[in-house]
C-alpha cells in the first residue's frame, strides 16, 4: 500500500460517523488535496493554474475553509490532475459527500452563527484536545443556562427575549460534547476576577461555581484558577481557545475572538507561541486540586 493509501485508509472510520461533522471533513478533504498535490511536485499556483482556479480558491480549498466543502467537479478535476489511483479517489469523494450534511449547529438561524462562529463550533465538535483560557467569563462549555443568560444579556442589553433564549439554548447544546463517548479532553485555565466578578445575581454565581467542581472532577476535564495575586502572570489579553485534533496530520488552530469577529491561526509558528503562553499560564496558575479548593472556598465566603 501506498504512503497516499495508508493515509487514505484511516479516513474511513470517518464515513460511520452517526453525528455530521462538517468542518472536520472539509479540513480532512482539503489535507488530503494537498498532499495529493505535493505527491505530484506541483506548487500551489501551478495545480491552480493548470484546473483554471485562483491560487485563493485552491488554498481555501486545502484551508477547508467556507461554509461549503468545494464542489466534487472540483475535486474531480484535482484528483485528475494529480493521477489519484481510484481507491483514494472514492474514499475523498465519500468524504466530500458527507462533509456536505449540515452539523447539528448549522440548523440555527445565521444571526446566532456567522460564518467565524460556526467555524469554531465544528472545530470544537471535532478537536481531541480543546485549551481555553479566559479572563473575564467561564468558559463557554462550563457555563450553567443562567449564567449564560446573563452574559447574553449584558453583551446584547436590546436583544429581544426570544433571542436571549436561543443563544442560551445554542450554548448548552454545545456543552454536550463534553458528555459524548468520544468527548475532547478540555484544559480550561480562569483568572479568579471570573469567579468574582457577579453575573445575574449571587445565586447564580453559586450555582454556577458549583457547576465548575463538579465538571472539574470529570476525567476529561481540567480547571485551573490563575489567583489574582499572580502578578507577573503571563497571560494573554484576550481569551484564548487552542484546538488540537489528534494524529490526523491537521494543524493545530488558535481561535481569538473580537466583539463582532474573529481570527483564527494556523500557521504553525503563530499557534506554537500561543502553545508555549498557555504552557506557562498552567504552570503559575493553582494546580488542579488547588483550584478545587479555591472554587469553593469562594462558594462559602463570597456566595453562602
Amino acid at each position: 500500500m501506498s504512503a497516499a493509501s495508508h493515509r487514505i485508509s484511516r479516513l474511513e472510520p470517518y464515513l460511520d460517523r452517526p453525528e455530521p461533522a462538517p468542518t472536520l471533513l472539509k479540513m480532512l478533504v482539503g489535507v488530503q488535496l494537498a498532499g495529493f498535490r505535493e505527491d505530484a511536485g506541483l506548487a500551489q499556483d501551478q495545480a491552480a493554474r493548470a484546473v483554471g482556479f485562483s491560487a485563493a480558491k485552491l488554498s481555501r480549498i486545502e484551508a477547508g475553509k467556507g461554509r461549503r466543502p468545494p464542489t466534487e467537479s472540483d475535486v474531480r478535476a484535482l484528483l485528475e490532475l494529480y493521477g489519484t489511483d481510484a481507491y483514494e479517489a472514492s474514499v475523498l469523494l465519500k468524504l466530500l459527500q458527507r462533509a456536505g450534511e449540515p452539523g447539528w449547529w448549522q440548523r440555527y438561524d445565521k444571526r446566532l452563527m456567522p460564518e467565524w462562529f460556526d467555524r469554531l463550533v465544528g472545530l470544537q465538535e471535532a478537536a481531541a484536545t480543546i485549551r481555553t483560557f479566559e479572563i473575564q467569563y467561564v468558559p463557554g462549555l462550563l457555563q450553567i443556562p443562567a449564567y449564560t443568560r446573563a452574559v447574553v444579556e449584558r453583551g446584547l442589553p436590546n436583544a429581544p427575549a426570544g433571542e436571549v433564549e436561543r443563544r442560551v439554548e445554542l450554548r448548552m447544546r454545545r456543552a454536550r460534547l463534553l458528555s459524548r463517548s468520544d468527548a475532547p479532553q478540555l484544559w480550561a485555565i480562569i483568572d479568579e476576577s471570573v469567579l468574582l466578578r457577579v453575573l445575574g445575581s449571587t445565586d447564580v454565581m453559586r450555582e454556577q461555581l458549583a457547576h465548575l467542581v463538579e465538571m472539574a472532577r470529570r476525567p476529561n476535564v481540567t480547571v485551573q484558577i490563575v489567583p489574582l495575586g499572580v502578578t507577573n502572570a503571563s497571560a494573554p489579553a484576550i481569551p484564548v481557545t487552542y484546538l488540537r485534533f489528534g494524529g490526523l496530520d491537521l494543524p493545530d488552530v488558535v481561535y481569538l475572538e473580537h466583539i463582532r469577529s474573529a481570527n483564527f491561526l494556523e500557521d504553525r509558528d503563530e499557534t506554537e507561541e500561543y502553545r508555549i503562553a498557555l504552557d506557562r499560564l498552567a504552570d503559575e496558575a493553582l494546580k488542579p486540586r488547588d483550584s478545587l479548593e479555591m472554587l469553593r472556598r469562594t462558594m462559602e465566603q463570597r456566595y453562602p
